[in-house]
């Protein structure tokens, strides 16, 4: 059934880096909620408290934006790192690492997506068909230049 909503979904995820977007929104997600925790817990208070929630809310819009406009993916991926980065000193050690783990690999995952490979099921039965048909007689037959020795006759 072609227009299920499940299929829609997967045809929507397919056109944008949805795994890193969704990886760096959790990330500041996290972060921003271990801002709540009690007094006993929170390792780092000061004059940069606003930076403690600041970081990890642009964090949580960079992952929206690489979902929903994933054409500006570089920009928003490398803004993503580099708050990542920042929310180590800024929002107790990054949201205990988690946070900040999530975000730098959520980041790295949608800088490095490319948006016109097909997706990877067609890849894999192309592939799959390529090796199940049998070679052309004349490419079998005609050696390769390299994997020639020494001295036999080509």
């Amino acid at each position: 059934m072609p227009g299920t909503p499940r299929r829609a979904f997967g045809d929507w995820r397919s056109r944008r880096p949805f795994w890193g977007g969704l990886l760096l929104a959790l990330g500041g997600a996290e972060i921003l909620l271990t801002q709540k925790a009690s007094v006993k817990v929170i390792l780092h208070v000061g004059a940069q408290g606003l930076a403690g929630y600041l970081l990890p809310a642009l964090m949580l819009l960079c992952g929206l934006l690489i979902l929903f406009n994933p054409a500006q993916r570089l920009f928003y991926s490398l803004t993503g790192v580099l708050l990542s980065l920042g929310t180590w000193l800024t929002s107790n050690l990054g949201g205990f690492f988690i946070g900040l783990l999530l975000g730098c690999v959520g980041s790295s995952l949608a800088f490095g997506w490319l948006p016109d490979q097909e997706p990877r099921r067609r890849r894999r039965r192309r592939r799959g068909k390529a090796r199940a048909e049998p070679r052309p007689a004349e490419r079998a037959a005609v050696p390769h230049p390299l994997r020639q020795r020494a001295g036999e006759p080509g």
